[in-house]
């Protein structure tokens, strides 16, 4: 039709199509099952695990959504992204009211998608932060024998015990550092904020060696010197790095979607610079983006903001030697 009519676009080119420009809409397609990735977009629509009310569960959707509101093309990084192979890989799909079975498909998805796909930047659209634990357990099955350190950008230790709630959005960490997965000195913590967690659970964290860095630490130190040490600390006798970014580590007022919003938290300026860093980084293997609750948001700003943290982290991956 859009070959005999002038002008005629159908409905999936017309939001995006540009001569002069390409939208992120237009160049993260969906996977033909067969070309080999740089890295690949995966949903996990979750969120009957998070504690409070949250509609993230709807965030993937929301995100790719806001996929046309921006150009593959940075002045600031000097980059155009658009023959980096990243693609669209879907949803994972999620049992209606069984957390528990909800994780073991995150697991097993991602384990059989590292099979086809040995190379693959994963980059995890939640969803509740529930799903970083089976998650980072398919990571760090990828890589037998090698150990794996994490970089967790969040305004929450996330380390509730399973005593009193169950596995939930406020449990990944626990899971994680209970498993053995990965060990507390190379976990590093960026953003926890002051009256937003117990001291018990601070106690935790420290007593398991976890390095944490404070919203104010970022404040006062700047994110380059505190970055600077998050990499070598989680680095440190590690093979390979996995960073989880929790979008509520960013202050309220810049991103309202958030179900456990908050003053006194990160700039988004701050945050872009460190996730550039990062995908620069050839250590990092794996990312994901949790938290997001668009049901709540504005203008869906938190939702845009967190394809600025994609589009920023993959602007570094574009700077990594061939």
């Amino acid at each position: 039709m859009s070959h005999e009519i002038p002008f005629l676009t159908s409905p999936d080119q017309a939001a995006f199509r540009d001569h002069m420009e390409t939208k992120v809409a237009g160049w993260i397609r969906p996977w033909d099952g067969h070309e080999e990735l740089l890295a690949g977009i995966v949903g996990v629509p979750l969120s009957k695990s998070s504690i409070s009310h949250s509609g993230a569960s709807t965030t993937p959707a929301a995100v790719r959504a806001a996929f046309k509101s921006f150009t593959t093309y940075s002045m600031e990084y000097g980059v155009d992204l658009q023959d980096l192979a990243v693609r669209d890989l879907g949803d994972i799909q999620m049992h209606v009211t069984n957390i528990a079975e909800c994780h073991r498909r995150i697991e097993e998805s991602l384990r059989a998608l590292y099979k086809e796909q040995p190379n693959l930047i994963p980059i995890m659209i939640g969803g509740d932060h529930s799903a970083s634990c089976p998650s980072v357990k398919a990571f760090a099955g990828r890589y037998p024998g090698q150990k794996v350190g994490i970089i967790h950008f969040d305004a929450h230790h996330d380390v509730r015990n399973f005593e009193d709630g169950g596995v939930t959005n406020g449990t990944p960490f626990r899971g994680i550092l209970e498993s053995g997965v990965v060990y507390g000195p190379n976990i590093v913590q960026i953003g926890i904020r002051g009256f937003m967690n117990s001291k018990p659970y601070h106690d935790y964290v420290i007593s398991q060696g976890v390095h944490v860095y404070t919203s104010r630490d970022v404040r006062r130190m700047g994110i380059d010197a505190v970055l600077d040490e998050a990499i070598q600390l989680a680095g440190k006798d590690t093979d390979v790095l996995y960073v989880s970014f929790d979008v509520d580590v960013i202050d309220q007022a810049y991103a309202p979607g958030c179900p456990a919003i908050g003053t006194g938290g990160m700039n988004p300026w701050d945050a872009l610079e460190a996730l550039h860093r990062l995908g620069a980084l050839p250590k990092v293997q794996g990312l994901d983006f949790v938290c997001i609750d668009p049901t709540v948001d504005v203008r869906n700003v938190t939702s845009r903001l967190a394809v600025q943290f994609m589009l920023s982290f993959l602007a570094g991956v574009a700077r990594r030697p061939i």
